[in-house]
């Protein structure tokens, strides 16, 4: 391992025998300049500039996609990524001067790559940030302001026919929410603003401070918190978050200007299995991470933001959701439409294109999805998943799978 991984590995507890034995460190380094722990990484550069104006359940660590896109690519290549997500890959392509091409199935999922990626008037967009989130301000003050003042309709309520929205905000919050949906099409980024409010939405539910990520059942009740020891009350408001990722929106948007090229980056949204892209375009390589088998529900993850914008879901069109499991027709499923995506996209690659596939392969699967797509493997990284966002005990490690297209 570097010196400087083992140096916080120490500081924060972690098991260096444990990566050791189950990773080749020196290998990694040998040939790719790194271990691939990321130990030493600090959040804020783990989740710099456009990698957090939304969190996403699942994405992985943008240095894993530099370290990758930096040994086996150049300059003008073009990158796919058939299973885009929030946008990583796309994003870390364009900084280093490479097209790039995502193509993603839930709806809420390219907004989020759109707002990440999308070149903006930045003097625009930070005046209307500021102008929402003075009239949500001013509405809110109001609000509060008591009973006698909803009596003598002094302001006016936001109904829902939502029970989910009705369920898991109080009543405040979402009366702050409902307002602020309905000053968005007042302004020219609504896309934006949307982000800011679904960034929003999903911190001010009704769910302890320490399960932003997976909550079962909205909470009510003073509780334990074990996020800050002690006993903390079930969040009221909306506004304080609107107030904070409204400025964070701003300052990440002018982050990534300062290092975004002139590469393009192309966003489709649809099922891989079957988008055709342009017949002009030749792919260089892929770098991927595809959903793993039985651990999540991509569109049930975002439930809020379906809810609040009502765009169509496409559940039944997803590979390996966590609601099917890990059974035999699970995972029979799972290889069958991973291999499927995989075929349909080879068609775009140029002879010899090199594809890596990021998977936590616990059932082996990946050695025959390649022999099903015509891909040579050429080798396996492995690497620890350390240091994650969300609050979540299980510290698992994942493969990089470096496959090359037969010609």
């Amino acid at each position: 391992m570097l010196e400087t991984n083992i140096k916080a590995a120490k500081k924060f507890n972690i098991d260096i025998e444990l990566i050791r034995k189950k990773t080749n460190s020196e290998k990694n380094i040998r040939v790719l300049g790194d271990d691939l722990t990321f130990i030493h990484v600090r959040e804020a550069e783990r989740t710099k500039h456009v990698h957090r104006l939304h969190p996403y359940l699942g994405k992985f660590i943008p240095q894993l996609v530099e370290v990758f896109l930096k040994k086996y690519f150049k300059k003008n290549d073009t990158i796919l990524d058939p299973f885009s997500g929030s946008g990583t890959t796309l994003i870390e392509a364009n900084v280093l001067g490479m097209n790039s091409i995502g193509i993603e199935l839930s709806p809420f999922n390219v907004l989020i790559q759109k707002v990440k990626t999308k070149k903006y008037d930045l003097l625009e967009v930070e005046k209307e940030i500021k102008d929402a989130l003075k009239r949500l301000k001013a509405f809110s003050r109001q609000l509060t302001r008591g009973e006698r003042y909803l009596f003598e309709n002094k302001i006016k309520r936001f109904e829902t026919n939502s029970a989910y929205l009705k369920e898991w905000f109080s009543d405040r919050a979402l009366q702050e929410i409902l307002f602020y949906r309905s000053i968005i099409n007042d302004y020219r980024n609504q896309d934006i603003l949307k982000i800011i409010l679904s960034r929003s939405a999903r911190s001010a539910r009704l769910i302890p401070h320490y399960d932003l990520a997976r909550p079962k059942k909205p909470i009510r009740e003073r509780y334990w918190c074990i996020k800050h020891r002690r006993f903390c009350d079930p969040i009221d408001e909306a506004l304080k978050f609107i107030n904070r990722y409204s400025w964070d929106t701003i300052r990440r948007l002018r982050e990534f200007e300062n290092l975004r090229t002139s590469a393009f980056i192309k966003i489709i949204q649809g099922d891989a299995r079957k988008v055709k892209l342009p017949k002009n375009i030749k792919i260089d390589g892929i770098f991927t991470s595809p959903p793993y088998v039985g651990v999540i529900d991509y569109h049930e993850q975002h439930r809020y933001a379906y809810e609040l914008f009502d765009f169509p879901r496409q559940d039944e069109l997803e590979i390996g959701p966590a609601r099917k499991g890990q059974n035999g027709h699970a995972k029979q499923a799972y290889v069958d439409g991973i291999s499927e995506v995989f075929r349909n996209v080879s068609r775009y690659l140029k002879d010899g294109a090199l594809i890596f596939i990021v998977a936590n392969d616990k059932f082996n699967l990946y050695p025959e999805i390649g022999r099903r797509c015509n891909f040579k493997l050429i080798d396996i990284f492995h690497r620890p998943v350390l240091m994650r966002t969300e609050r979540d005990s299980n510290k698992y490690f994942e493969s990089i799978f470096y496959f090359k297209k037969s010609s």
